[in-house]
C-alpha cells in the first residue's frame, strides 16, 4: 500500500476509523513519529472508528489507557517513558494477546516486548505549515498484508 497524504486532522482520523473497520481481537498497531506528528490524532479517529465515545487522550503518563466501549476494546499505549527499562514488568503481552486492539506509541523503546506479527504506520508531518500528514503503513505478518489490501480496496473505493 502506498503512503497517504492526509490534509488535516479530520482526514487523518478519517483514515485511521476506516482501518478500525478491518481490526480484529488481537491486532497491534505501532504509531511512529515524532512528537506532534500526529499520533494521538490518528487513535482517536481509530476509536471513532471502534464506537468508542469517550475522549481519547494521550497515556504519556499513564503509559496504558484502556478503552472499552466499543465494537473491540481499545488499549492505547504511549511507552516513550520506558526507554531506559523497558516494558517486561507492565504484562504487555496480556495486552497483545487479549480481546482488543493495541495501540503502540514509541515500540523502539521495546522492541523485545512486541509480537513478531505487527502493523506499523508512521506519520510524518508534511506541506508547508507541517499540518498535512503523509501516512505510511508497513504490514509484517500474512494478517496485516491482507488487512492492508482491504484497506487499500477501501480507500480506493473511496477515490483516495
Amino acid at each position: 500500500m502506498k503512503p497517504i497524504q492526509a490534509h488535516n486532522e479530520d482526514e487523518t482520523k478519517a483514515i485511521a476509523a476506516a482501518l478500525a473497520a478491518f481490526l480484529v481481537p488481537g491486532d497491534i498497531i505501532l504509531l511512529e513519529g515524532d512528537l506532534g506528528a500526529g499520533k494521538t490524532t490518528f487513535t482517536k479517529g481509530l476509536a471513532t472508528g471502534l464506537g468508542i465515545k469517550r475522549v481519547i487522550k494521550s497515556p504519556t503518563y499513564t503509559i496504558i489507557r484502556e478503552y472499552l466501549d466499543g465494537r473491540l476494546p481499545l488499549y492505547h499505549m504511549d511507552v516513550y517513558r520506558l526507554e531506559e527499562t523497558g516494558g517486561t514488568d507492565l504484562g504487555l503481552e496480556e495486552y497483545f494477546e487479549g480481546d482488543g486492539v493495541s495501540i503502540v506509541e514509541w515500540a523502539t523503546f521495546i522492541p523485545e516486548d512486541i509480537p513478531s506479527e505487527y502493523l506499523q504506520i508512521k506519520l510524518q508531518p508534511s506541506g508547508e505549515d507541517l499540518t498535512e500528514r503523509t501516512i505510511t503503513f508497513k504490514a509484517v505478518g500474512q494478517h496485516y498484508e491482507e488487512l492492508l489490501s482491504r484497506l487499500d480496496e477501501s480507500e480506493k473505493e473511496k477515490g483516495v
